[in-house]
């Protein structure tokens, strides 16, 4: 019994001294994975701030087309319209025509009133005729009037009996007649030429009456309403019988082919940005797919106040956190392929990532990143 109580003792003994025996510690695995994350989050602040500034991306981006709204110049009631709501329509192809009755009869008076003026014309001309016949026989007469006052000259002077004052006074009030009248014969002439004007389309009446002519052909053709563009009808809310306003739109029109990207970078994503770079982007409308572009142009300002009027610059809103977000401007991204061009429709959504230069890690990243974003667009 004492040997067994002895080797007992030895046995705690050595299990003692084994406790004692320094080694190697055991890491707690909290403190491994601490470790672990704060790498990954390290890492991750690094990509994030290499990648922000030269594979720059963003989410905040749609497509934007050439939208025009058709607006009549004349007004009426539309007797044809040739289209509806989605129509697919070609440039110059005609919309809508509007009742053009009485546009066709301004046009019937304005010829109508060329013909008048034409007719004026001709009176006027042959009064001009006329003053010019009156100038002659005034000229003719003063003419002889003043040869018939030489003669009395001469005969007085030669025999200055041979007259009596009578005769003598009788001859120069012919003389000064025949000057009275060939001064109002010469006026009557140039108030004739004046009311005639100039001749051919130079005459101001004949002129005005053209311009009359041609305002009211003008709006005959404006009656037809064409597509100014190759579009889409949008906004369709009307039919045969329906007053057009002049200046009011009817539809609007939906450019098939003038479309872009306009994405909204935040503003220290565009240190590296240039035109020209190439782009990623993907659809909402095409989820799984991958599309290329490129840079086309950086906006220079946006809007800041709370209200956008008319020709003022574009108004980007900003996400408001703790941190202050970055401003954004537009860039505008230039899409490559037609067949991409279907896909887009105005206002759809997309995201964009830019390549700023030949980084091949990065470009990776980037790249790796947009795909796995265009899968998750199936579940957005």
């Amino acid at each position: 019994m004492s040997e067994e109580i002895q080797n007992t003792e030895k046995v705690e003994q050595t299990g003692n001294e084994q406790v004692k025996t320094p080694g190697k510690k055991k890491v707690n695995p909290v403190v491994w994975t601490t470790r672990i994350i704060i790498l990954i989050a390290a890492i991750v602040f690094i990509w994030y701030l290499f990648s922000d500034r030269f594979t720059p991306y963003t989410d905040q981006a749609r497509v934007t087309e050439i939208i025009i709204p058709v607006i009549p110049r004349v007004s009426g009631n539309l007797i044809d319209v040739r289209v509806k709501l989605h129509s697919v329509v070609k440039t110059d192809e005609m919309l809508f025509q509007i009742d053009s009755s009485q546009y066709a009869l301004a046009v019937r008076g304005a010829e109508a009133n060329i013909e008048n003026v034409i007719q004026q014309l001709g009176a006027q001309s042959a009064s001009v005729k006329a003053a010019a016949s009156a100038v002659g026989v005034a000229r003719a007469q003063l003419d002889r009037a003043q040869r018939n006052y030489n003669r009395t000259e001469r005969i007085i002077k030669k025999n200055p009996g041979a007259l009596s004052q009578a005769d003598i006074d009788r001859v120069e009030t012919s003389l000064n007649q025949a000057v009275e009248q060939m001064a109002n014969a010469e006026a009557n002439l140039a108030k004739a030429k004046e009311q005639l004007g100039p001749k051919g389309e130079n005459n101001p009446q004949l002129r005005m009456a053209i311009n009359q002519l041609n305002n009211a052909q003008l709006q005959l053709s404006w009656t037809k309403i064409f597509a100014p563009i190759e579009g889409y009808i949008e906004s369709f809310n009307l039919d045969a019988g329906y007053f057009a306003q002049a200046g009011k739109p009817l539809v609007t029109l939906v450019s098939k082919d003038d479309l872009w990207i306009q994405a909204n970078f935040k503003e220290n994503n565009l240190s590296k940005i240039k035109i020209g770079d190439k782009v990623e982007f993907i659809l909402d409308a095409a989820p799984g797919k991958i599309f290329k572009g490129s840079v086309s142009s950086i906006g220079y300002g946006v809007q800041t106040g709370d209200k956008s009027t008319p020709g003022s610059l574009p108004d980007i809103k900003s996400k408001s956190s703790w941190l202050q977000d970055p401003q954004r401007f537009p860039v505008v991204i230039e899409i490559f392929s037609s067949d991409v061009k279907k896909l887009c429709r105005a206002g759809g959504q997309a995201d964009v990532i830019v390549f700023t230069g030949d980084h091949t890690f990065l470009n990776f990243i980037a790249r790796f990143r947009i795909r796995i974003n265009s899968w998750l667009s199936y579940v957005r």
